[in-house]
């Protein structure tokens, strides 16, 4: 029996042996004492006996017996040999007792390779195991700057939390967000439960993404892992059984096609770049039709007391008075949960809209999961940069207008100390703060710009400026119905207390959607064509009408004009807020001359002009809701300006 086992499995070794000739592959196991050869090892550290997973095993120590193997460390060497009889009898002894000596192994870049044991390896990988226990000896190599090294000191610090080797991602930051999404702290180790839960929720969703044939895709089973725990939470991956995951992978496999294309998100920054389509077949084609389009908006919190949901009702209300007896539309108010999410489109569906706004960006994970339930109907996120096909995204490039803002306070203040109120380190806001500090600095070289977050815990960001003597301040774009104040938008504070509004940024959040209706109604953007290929993110500004900059009336004349001037630059393409030479604080060349930041290189922007004196504060600073925005769209938190 055995004998015959160790034919079957040296047929495996052989048509790998022959595949790989034919790919112009190395046939036989790699030797780790080659690879060490050209490769500087820092430190040595013994890990002892630990559960190795086979799949993680790629080869021997030394070179002296990997021609007995293929590189899938199925045997070569004859049946009537001595090496096939010992592999046979040690196949006999594991199926009636059980391999339980353990090998001796070597870790170097997440991969292991053995020193004793070899058989055993290629007997359990025979039988399709999962693990082996192993003493090892981790080899880490010295730091350098290649992505693979700095994937493996990512893996150093995860590891450290886990100790759980079986994850390889292949994405700087993944590692980070992974645990932020499993709800952990910076540091906080594992106990031997959660080690055993993780271990579980991976070893099932690695089965069921090998049934749907992931292995084909160019993305690995802990790339695809981290893609479902972003879209269905971990909590359901730890309580779901395989086969529960293999059907919810089949549903959501678009998004897993995109992930392995590389999460391609294309930009539209203006509505004319829409393209015909089949989805306008959904909505009227002729603006006298009859019919009656429904559209449903999903708000976080209510519109009295929130300014975000406010602005998008304004947006709603503008959208019906625009398509007067063509558009019906409804909202649903305090969706503050994924439950709240998913019951508010639920609803929306059953009343038959086909046509969903969810405008916040703690609302995209359920989104897709509805969007992928209810494929006929379309669902736009209110976000920034979201690799998901099944959905659009849409924002405004705001930092335009605080590009202004930036400019008006530096025209009208007697000093050159601004202050700027941020809300939360996501992509696009670092952008807002360095283009108001830019235009600032255009008007007064010698501007600087005070940074405070309103999103950090235990802090009132009002106070501390005004602590420091700040007048002119930019704020929170709106006012909130159901506590007025003038704290919005640019003012300034006189000496005796009173608030004085310059400028205001509006986000035309009416016009946006309008335009976003009456281009599904001429039948274009047929983003269902997209899905699986890439995702589509509608990010448009002043040229699309749907950004601007109210001034006060009582502003000097000569900066009203200068404003409308550099408004309609921005607005016709002639003047970009990010154009080189642009320099960070700490000194670094973030633009050359001649050049414009990139659209991708300022959402993503993670560092702060040389004049604003402030830092992007860290994840742990934040409060509570900050955290859960930061999770989904949060910039980098390692760059800082030093205070003067």
């Amino acid at each position: 029996m055995a004998l015959s086992d160790y034919a079957a499995a040296s047929r495996q070794g052989r048509r790998r042996y022959q595949a790989a000739l034919m790919k112009g592959e190395y046939p036989y196991l790699p030797a780790l004492d080659d690879i060490l050869s050209y490769t500087e090892v820092a430190a040595t550290v013994s890990l002892g006996l630990i559960d190795i997973p086979l799949s993680k095993l790629v080869g021997t120590k030394t070179a002296g017996r990997t021609n007995a193997f293929a590189n899938n460390f199925m045997p070569l060497l004859p049946e009537n040999s001595e090496f096939g009889r010992k592999w046979a009898s040690l196949y006999d002894h594991q199926i009636n007792e059980g391999i339980r000596e353990p090998i001796v192994a070597f870790e170097f870049m997440n991969q292991f390779y053995v020193q004793e044991g070899n058989k055993r390896v290629s007997v359990m990988k025979y039988l399709e195991t999962d693990s082996i226990t192993g003493s090892v000896t981790r080899l880490v190599p010295k730091r350098t700057d290649d992505k693979e090294n700095r994937l493996y000191y990512e893996f150093l610090d995860f590891y450290e939390v886990s100790n759980f080797c079986d994850i390889w991602f292949t994405r700087e930051g993944s590692y980070r967000k992974l645990l932020t999404l499993m709800g952990k702290k910076k540091g906080e180790i594992w106990d031997d439960e959660e080690r055993r839960s993780f271990q579980s929720a991976s070893a099932k969703f690695g089965k069921a993404f090998k049934k749907a044939h992931g292995e084909k895709l160019e993305i690995n089973a802990s790339d695809a892992f981290l893609l479902y725990v972003e879209i269905y939470s971990y909590k359901q991956v730890v309580e779901e059984t395989e086969n529960e995951i293999y059907r919810a992978l089949q549903k959501m496999w678009k998004e897993i096609v995109l992930a392995a294309h590389g999460d391609q998100v294309e930009l539209m920054q203006n509505p004319q770049e829409w393209k015909p389509s089949f989805i306008g077949r959904l909505l009227p084609t002729d603006p006298f039709s009859p019919d009656i389009v429904k559209i449903a908006f999903i708000y976080p919190k209510t519109k009295e007391t929130s300014s975000w949901t406010y602005a998008h009702e304004l947006g709603r209300m503008h959208m019906e008075q625009a398509f007067e007896g063509k558009v019906q539309t409804m909202a649903f108010e305090n969706a503050d949960t994924s439950e709240q999410v998913k019951e508010a489109i639920d609803q929306a569906v059953a009343a038959g809209c086909n046509l969903i706004f969810t405008t916040a960006i703690q609302m995209v994970s359920q989104s897709v999961r509805s969007a992928i339930l209810y494929p006929k109907v379309k669902i736009f996120n209110c976000s920034i940069k979201m690799p998901y096909s099944s959905i659009c995204t849409y924002s405004a490039r705001m930092y335009e207008s605080k590009f202004l803002l930036g400019a008006v306070a530096a025209a009208m203040s007697r000093t050159e100390r601004l202050g700027y109120v941020a809300n939360y380190p996501i992509y696009g806001s670092v952008a807002n703060i360095n283009a108001y500090a830019l235009g600032a600095k255009m008007i007064n070289p010698y501007a600087k710009v005070y940074l405070e977050w309103s999103g950090v815990e235990g802090t009132n960001a009002r106070e501390r400026l005004q602590q420091e003597g700040i007048l002119f301040i930019s704020d929170k774009d709106m006012i909130t119905p159901s506590s007025a104040s003038r704290e919005y938008g640019l003012y300034v504070k006189k000496e005796d207390g009173a608030l004085e509004n310059l400028a205001t940024p509006i986000w035309h959040w009416g016009k946006f959607y309008e335009q976003i209706v009456r281009n599904l109604f001429r039948g274009s953007s047929d983003t269902d064509a997209q899905k699986g290929k890439k995702a589509v993110n509608y990010w448009w500004g002043m040229s699309a009408d749907v950004i601007d900059v109210i001034c006060s009336k009582a502003m000097p004349r000569e900066t009203l004009r200068l404003i409308e001037f550099l408004k309609a630059s921005i607005r016709y393409g002639n003047f970009q807020p990010f154009e080189g030479p642009l320099v960070s604080g700490d000194g670094t060349l973030q633009c050359e001359e001649g050049q414009s930041l990139s659209p991708e290189e300022i959402i993503t922007m993670d560092w702060l002009a040389p004049n604003v004196v402030g830092r992007i504060p860290e994840f742990s600073e934040l409060t509570e809701e900050a955290q859960e925005l930061v999770r989904l769209q949060g910039v980098k938190t390692d760059g800082t300006n030093t205070e003067e």
